[in-house]
């Protein structure tokens, strides 16, 4: 089949952010399948540049987008991605499936015009709850607008051929929609075992960013936005301050609309073990996370983001880490289940402050809980495991339909 593949935020492995659409492309390329790619980029120089990445087609689109950006720099971002990303889709031909992944959810526009216009089937991706994530974090105050995203989010649930979510919590959200059950599969985002993994500490790593050796480290990466409740890590960091407890070190990797803040709020509480080090591609990310002791998935406290299925969560079980989770969802039961980490509620800073503590000194406790985490990364949410299962998928709703009308037809 000839698909077209819709995303905004393509990445691949040598870029800093999140690259399930790259694995998942390469796993329908290696069956055979043509992946035409459209996504943005603000660092091409015209207004559209084609580049075949390991066998994908790419069309970026220059439109810039940032996760500092403000709520209406963003509204206009993706505004101009669906209107330029729905022409050039109309454009391609021969096209058998289109693969819509959101968010925002904007990406099922395009999706929509080609089912109209030229009868093409679409998979629509649900990676977050739009608009229901907006609407909880109040960026959608206005009530006709509400209304008018909620229906644009029915009707993509009720055109699209299959959708495919990224948690239990956004499949159930899908389901209460009204959307029938056979229509709507969840795969998770993936750890990625090959990419994150536990291995020999190289001194290099310490000096290159300034870390300390000894000290007992935990790692945030990912975006630095308001979903993200930081905020969190400066409050556990001061009451450490107040404790004199000095060998517990937070490593912030990452970019987004409230770093800077939170930077100048490290330096007005004088907090010398917050270090905010940057974004990297993916090889250097894994190396920073290796050195470092447990890792934290934090989230504010909105219930739509307890959905949530964050690339951070399943790179640190790839890495072999303790998770800290604050967000009382789906995670939590996985912490919890497979005792691989530990749970503590956002709204309560001491606890996590008491948390570290405690386990800082238990080595034998954080073997035992990194190792597990490692072997539910193997057997249950790697990539090789996953991409299968999002392929046959495809193949199941799409390529045999498609034999049996080419059947029919002669």
């Amino acid at each position: 089949m000839k698909i077209l593949y819709i995303h905004q935020y393509f990445k691949t492995p040598a870029e800093p952010g999140g690259t399930r659409s790259y694995w998942i492309a390469k796993e329908l390329i290696s069956r055979g399948h043509e992946v035409i790619m459209i996504s943005s980029s603000q660092k091409i120089e015209k207004r559209q540049e084609i580049k075949i990445i390991d066998g994908i087609r790419v069309i970026y689109l220059k439109v810039p987008y940032d996760n500092s950006m403000g709520i209406f720099k963003r509204l206009w971002a993706f505004l101009r991605f669906m209107f330029r990303s729905t022409y050039v889709a109309l454009k391609q031909k021969n096209i058998d499936l289109i693969i819509a992944s959101s968010t925002p959810l904007t990406v099922g526009f395009p999706a929509l015009v080609l089912y109209f216009l030229k009868n093409i089937p679409y998979l629509f991706e649900v990676r977050d709850l739009w608009p229901e994530v907006p609407i909880q974090m109040g960026a959608l105050k206005n009530p006709f607008f509400r209304k008018c995203a909620i229906m644009f989010e029915h009707l993509i649930y009720e055109k699209a051929k299959h959708i495919v979510t990224l948690s239990p919590g956004m499949q159930n959200g899908v389901l209460k929609t009204g959307t029938p059950s056979e229509k709507v599969s969840m795969i998770p985002n993936m750890a990625k075992i090959d990419k994150f993994y536990p291995h020999e500490i190289k001194k290099e790593v310490f000096e290159k960013y300034k870390l300390r050796k000894n000290s007992f480290k935990i790692i945030h990466f990912g975006a630095i936005g308001l979903a993200n409740g930081l905020e969190y890590i400066i409050e556990v960091a001061d009451l450490l301050k107040e404790k004199n407890i000095d060998d517990i070190d937070f490593i912030i990797l990452g970019d987004g609309a409230i770093k800077h803040k939170l930077e100048q709020e490290t330096k007005k509480r004088k907090l010398n073990n917050v270090h905010f080090l940057g974004k990297f591609p993916m090889e250097e990310t894994s190396k920073i996370v290796n050195v470092c002791d447990v890792s934290l998935v934090s989230f504010a406290n909105w219930p739509i983001l307890a959905t949530n299925s964050p690339n951070k969560f399943f790179d640190s079980l790839s890495a072999g880490k303790p998770i800290i989770v604050n967000s009382n969802g789906w995670t939590k039961d996985i912490v919890e289940n497979y005792d691989c980490g530990y749970y503590v509620d956002v709204t309560k800073p001491e606890e996590l402050a008491k948390l570290l503590i405690r386990i800082r000194t238990q080595r034998d406790e954080l073997l035992k809980r990194g190792k597990n985490a490692r072997r539910l990364a193997e057997t249950k949410y790697d990539k090789s495991i996953l991409c299968k299962e999002f392929a046959d998928i495809i193949e199941k709703n799409f390529v045999s339909k498609n034999k049996e009308s080419f059947q029919r037809t002669f």
